[in-house]
């Protein structure tokens, strides 16, 4: 047993701290993603609107003194990105994937432009819950110590669950993304639809890039992000367009990620960094098992262009 008493249980209380931290910005940004291709839309964009939002949040905070006002900044330029994104998709024969891929590129190459001067300064972090107080073991306290962005993320994953089934909003993107033609003779305006939709992916991606400057890692730097838009978008298809399926998903993700820093905690020093591109593996083995020649995307949205 080990010296701190924490015995075997030490690797699964990392990996459960590591899997709640890692996690959400994979929640925002796949549950943003969720909601546009309902909408018959694919987004490849939202990595640059991830750390673009990073990088507007950790800098509203630093001039404003308040981590809120930065998330809120930083929901404000994500909208504005996929109302960009939208606007250009509406055009005849423009590929939505092409310009996500566009946007991306922007969007990163901007943030770390305007982010340079914010690399030094310190803003304040996102405040945290203590669920773990009934126990005297540091792990523990330390495992369930929540932010709280990871509550809304479950909050909004189950509100939109219930939305997307049970709400006109919901019937309306669930139309637009099957058919535009059915949509139209409803006399729903497709490209309205999808142009607020995408606008709001955006608005959640930027969330999750919030968290990364303002809680964890809790700095703001060119490398903050790790591929993690782009990951949503197979995490969205993993989890069949199902907002509390994205949830479960993210959580899986991040426990991946988690796993090698969870090992070197305990002691591993040897072998433990090969851990650290598990969630990359898990990414690719995921493409490699809902690919199919012959067998439909259950769920998919009719209108999405991975669906053609």
């Amino acid at each position: 047993m080990m010296e701190d008493g924490i015995g075997i249980w030490g690797v699964p209380l990392a990996i459960l701290a590591g899997a709640i931290r890692v996690s959400t910005p994979f929640i925002f940004v796949s549950l943003g993603e969720a909601i546009t291709e309902r909408s018959g839309r694919i987004n490849l964009g939202l990595e640059g609107t991830l750390v673009f939002g990073a990088m507007t949040a950790y800098a509203v905070a630093v001039m404003s003194g308040s981590p809120y006002i930065g998330v809120l900044a930083a929901m404000a330029t994500g909208a504005i990105f996929g109302l960009v994104h939208g606007f250009i998709c509406k055009f005849p024969k423009v590929n939505d994937i092409a310009i996500g891929i566009a946007m991306m590129q922007f969007g990163l190459g901007l943030a770390f432009f305007l982010g340079k001067p914010f690399i030094q300064p310190v803003a304040p972090r996102l405040p945290s819950i203590s669920l773990g107080g009934w126990s005297d073991l540091p792990q523990v306290q330390s495992a369930l110590t929540i932010n709280v962005l990871f509550i809304v993320g479950g909050l909004l994953a189950l509100a939109l669950w219930w939305a997307f089934r049970n709400t006109r909003i919901g019937l309306i993107l669930r139309v637009v993304g099957d058919s535009s033609d059915a949509a139209r003779a409803m006399g729903l305006n497709p490209d309205t639809v999808r142009l607020l939709a995408t606008a709001a992916g955006g608005a959640l991606a930027a969330i999750g890039g919030a968290y990364l400057s303002l809680y964890y890692p809790g700095s703001w730097n060119e490398g903050i992000s790790s591929g993690q838009g782009l990951m949503a978008v197979a995490l969205v298809i993993f989890a069949r367009w199902n907002p509390i399926g994205c949830f479960l998903a993210a959580l899986l993700f991040g426990g991946a990620g988690a796993l090698g820093p969870a090992l070197q905690s305990v002691g591993v020093t040897q072998g433990y960094y090969l851990f650290y591109a598990a969630p990359y593996v898990l990414t690719l083995a995921i493409l490699i098992a809902t690919s199919s020649p012959t067998r439909a995307l259950v769920g998919a949205p009719g209108a999405l262009s991975i669906t053609k």
